[in-house]
């Protein structure tokens, strides 16, 4: 005989039916809401109440976004186009998300619709496979309409970029499919972790990967020219900062909404792509222009050939993403020769400079990391990495 505890079922049994039994009522909820939203947005009672549409009325009174609010009214219209993927929800076949899908299927491609072809593939799919059907299926149907909808996302692209009050940068933008793919394509391989030491998350490797490639193309010279000069960073500063004086103020960056630091000052001018300018302490340019302590031409050549890449322990950029880096630093009397010298990517040079890492060459000419005595404790310390042949 079982006992009691054998014919039970499991805690996590138990909160998988609670999750699906209360999922179905909130698309019974939402399918509910969906004809009062069309009913509501039929009237000028949004207008009365002082509210630009039905969309901003129910975004401010009833909590939601813009896209909800614009999808419920979407299914709300669409009900009697859909009647059998209505009783579908009602029976627990599809999801809201099904509904919606079909519905904005069903008004962009009018008489061509068909229901029966798309509710079968609603009821084998996820909801986010099923949309994308539903674009393949929208391109059969009316292709000038699919293609003039995508050309109206292209003239629709935006970006914002703005600026917090600690100078943290904000971007937010729209992209059409094929826009927004290209970036993709461009930043996911950027964004793949690094080895087994990369303990980033995925939004910060995809901010990394950006700046990676903002990097990358100012010192590829990938920026387009204006007039006669490269676009180069333009970093003005003090000599005090320059050389990292206590005392001595920030340095200004073009485009930057505060100063930088001197230890950014320090990694800026290391090897990169920057105008510098400097002032005495009367604000007096005492220098403009670029040193000879960039790294280019046949000792750029050299060291990409020696190291093969960056020469952090467990990194794998390509030399071709890498910036030179002074061991000793030429601030502080480092020379351009090559014991000096080695690659390291965007990211691993910031933990030199800025986070305060150490990369040390050993007697035997590998690469050892030291992290900082204080706040970065929990990075891993890489393997010792040897020099390249």
């Amino acid at each position: 005989m079982l006992a009691t505890q054998d014919v039970q079922p499991s805690a996590g049994a138990q909160a998988a039916g609670e999750v699906t039994y209360a999922l179905h009522q909130v698309d019974h909820w939402l399918l509910r809401a969906s004809d009062a939203a069309a009913r509501f947005a039929a009237t000028d009672e949004y207008d009365a109440q002082g509210y630009a549409s039905p969309i901003d009325w129910i975004r401010f009174t009833c909590h939601q976004t813009s896209t909800v609010a614009a999808d419920l009214i979407a299914v709300g219209n669409s009900r009697e186009r859909v009647p059998e993927s209505t009783q579908a929800l009602t029976n627990g076949e599809i999801g809201f998300a099904h509904l919606k899908a079909m519905a904005r299927t069903a008004t962009a491609v009018g008489t061509k619709f068909d229901e029966p072809e798309l509710l079968a593939k609603a009821r084998e799919n996820s909801p986010g496979k099923f949309y994308y059907l539903c674009n393949h299926y929208r391109h059969s149907a009316d292709r000038k309409g699919f293609e003039a909808e995508q050309a109206d996302q292209v003239e629709n692209r935006k970006l914002w970029i703005s600026s917090g009050e600690d100078g943290a940068v904000w971007v937010n933008g729209v992209f059409d499919p094929v826009g927004g793919a290209s970036i993709r394509t461009m930043l996911e391989p950027l964004a793949r972790r690094s080895g087994k030491h990369d303990d980033r998350c995925r939004e910060k490797r995809m901010a990394d990967a950006l700046v990676d490639l903002a990097n990358h193309a100012l010192d590829s010279g990938l920026i387009p020219q204006q007039g006669s000069q490269r676009t180069h960073l333009q970093v003005t500063t003090s000599l005090e900062t320059l050389v990292g004086l206590p005392g001595a103020p920030g340095a200004d960056l073009e485009f930057s909404p505060l100063p930088i630091s001197s230890k950014t000052v320090e990694r800026l001018a290391c090897d990169a792509s920057v105008t510098r300018i400097v002032l005495d302490s009367k604000s007096v340019v005492i220098d403009v222009g670029r040193a000879k302590r960039t790294i280019s031409g046949p000792a750029r050549t050299a060291l990409n050939v020696r190291d093969r890449g960056c020469t952090w322990p467990g990194c794998e950029r390509p030399a071709t993403w890498t910036s030179g880096h002074h061991i000793r630093h030429w601030i502080h009397g480092g020379s351009n020769e090559a014991d000096n010298l080695t690659l390291l990517c965007y990211r691993h040079h910031w933990n030199v400079h800025e986070g305060n890492w150490q990369i040390v060459r050993t007697d035997d000419g590998q690469f050892i990391t030291v992290p900082p005595p204080t706040g970065f404790e929990q990075l891993p310390r890489g393997p010792a990495r040897g020099a390249a042949a």
